[in-house]
C-alpha cells in the first residue's frame, strides 16, 4: 500500500478516536493519536491477519500494553473491518462491547485483554515463547507507552525475552515524552530508553519518526530481518498528533473534547483528509 493511502487511513483512524472519546465523554485521546500511524501500519501493512477469521491459528498477534489507548486500537480495528465504524460511538457506554480497555472475550481482533500498565509486554513475551515452543511462524507485536516503561515488570519481561532470544517479538515504545502527570523526564525519567533495551539483549531501532510511513516501513523490515534477538522500536511521536490544540499537551492524556472542541478537531481532520485526496 502506498504512503498516501496509509495516510488517508490514519486520518480516518484519528477521526474515529476523536469521535469515540467525545461520544464517551471520557477516554485517552492524546496517546491514541500519537500511535494512530503505527496502528495503521501494523494492521494494514505489517501483520498477517484476517478480519474474516480473527482467531486464525497462524495470525500475527498484537498486544496493546498501554491499554488505556484503546480508542486508537478500536478505531483501526473498525477501519480494517473487524466491526462497524459506527460502533465506535458506543465506547464506554453501558452495554457496549467497546470497554475502556481492550477485552479479548468480546472484541473481534483483540488478542489480549490489557489495561494494567506493564503487564501487556509480559503477555506478548509469553505468546512469542509459545510460538517458539510450538515451532509456529507467527510474530508478536506489543505497543508500550514511554511512561509505562517506568514499571518494573516491563524490564523483567524484557530480560526474559532477551535471554530466550525471541526474535519473533517486536516491542514498540511510543515515546511522545508526556504522561498523565507531565513530562516523563520530570516524573521519573526512563532515558536512555535505547540503552536499557540494548542491555537486555534487544536489537534496538531508535528515534523512528512515528508519523513517517517510510520510516515505519524501514524499521519493521529491519525488525523482521533481525535473527537471534528480539527487537525494540523506539518511536519519536507527538502526543495528540493531528489535532492542533491537543498536540504536545499532557492535559489531553485522559480528557474528552467538549462539543466545541470536537467540532474544531473534526474540521481539522476533514481538511487534512481533503488535502490528502488532492495528492
Amino acid at each position: 500500500m502506498d504512503v498516501i493511502e496509509l495516510k488517508k487511513i490514519a486520518n480516518e483512524v484519528r477521526k474515529g478516536i476523536v469521535t469515540s472519546v467525545h461520544s464517551a465523554k471520557a477516554g485517552h485521546p492524546g496517546g491514541s493519536l500519537s500511535a494512530a500511524d503505527v496502528f495503521t501500519y501494523l494492521y494494514f501493512e505489517e501483520m498477517n491477519i484476517d478480519p474474516a477469521d480473527p482467531k486464525k491459528a497462524d495470525r500475527d498477534r498484537f498486544v496493546l500494553s498501554k491499554g488505556h489507548t484503546a480508542p486508537g486500537l478500536y478505531s483501526v480495528l473498525a477501519q480494517r473491518g473487524y466491526f462497524p465504524v459506527e460502533d465506535l460511538k458506543t465506547l464506554r457506554h453501558i452495554g457496549s462491547y467497546l470497554q475502556g480497555h481492550p477485552d479479548m472475550k468480546h472484541i473481534p481482533g483483540v488478542d489480549m485483554s490489557s489495561g494494567s500498565l506493564g503487564q501487556g509486554i509480559s503477555a506478548a513475551v509469553g505468546m512469542a515463547l509459545s510460538a517458539k515452543l510450538s515451532h509456529d511462524d507467527y510474530r508478536v507485536y506489543t505497543l508500550l507507552g514511554d511512561g509505562e516503561i517506568q514499571e518494573g515488570q516491563v524490564w523483567e519481561a524484557s530480560m526474559f525475552a532477551g535471554h530466550r532470544k525471541l526474535d519473533n517479538l517486536v516491542v514498540i515504545v511510543d515515546n511522545n515524552g508526556l504522561q498523565i502527570d507531565g513530562n516523563i523526564a520530570d516524573v521519573c525519567s526512563p532515558y536512555p530508553i535505547d540503552k536499557k533495551f540494548e542491555a537486555f539483549n534487544f536489537h534496538v531501532i531508535a528515534d523512528v519518526d512515528a508519523h513517517d510511513f517510510e520510516a515505519l516501513r524501514a524499521a519493521f523490515k529491519e525488525a523482521r530481518e533481525t535473527k537471534g534477538m528480539p527487537t525494540a522500536i523506539i518511536l519519536k511521536s507527538v502526543k495528540g498528533k493531528g489535532v492542533s490544540f491537543m498536540e504536545n499537551k499532557a492535559g489531553w492524556h485522559g480528557k474528552a473534547p467538549n462539543d466545541e472542541e470536537y467540532a474544531i478537531a473534526m474540521d481539522e481532520l476533514e481538511k487534512a483528509g481533503e488535502a490528502l485526496c488532492q495528492k
